[in-house]
């Protein structure tokens, strides 16, 4: 069972830049391909990026060419470098890997806004 903690969000004017970090917890971490989502209060999760073990990576056309997903097995640790950052770009940000994640993290707050 993996947990993931995730961290490095805050507020960024439009065109801005943020680094997301997501720690892993638990076993087999760098075995799994994994996602990042995000959800706007009273809205679904939203998938944005998918990652594989050996870090193939693939976008939602929402972030694509603006959003960059990376990680480090050996450190237990996924990133998200978000660049030319939107308005709409504004969610909590999580981590996920589909039936192996039992409970959701704590998110990474971004906040869009001039």
């Amino acid at each position: 069972q993996l947990q993931f903690v995730e961290s490095g969000g805050g507020l960024v004017q439009p065109g801005g830049s943020l680094r997301l970090c997501c720690v892993a917890s638990g076993r087999d971490f760098e075995i799994y391909d994994a996602l990042w989502c995000r959800q706007v209060p009273g809205n679904e999760r939203e998938w944005i990026a998918s990652i594989s073990s050996f870090g193939a990576t693939d976008y939602a056309d929402s972030v694509k060419g603006r959003f960059t997903a990376s990680r480090d097995n050996a450190k237990k640790t996924m990133y998200l470098q978000m660049n030319s950052l939107k308005t709409e770009d504004t969610a909590v940000y999580y981590c996920h890997v589909p039936g192996v994640t039992t409970t959701w993290g704590p998110g990474a707050q971004v906040a869009v806004s001039s």
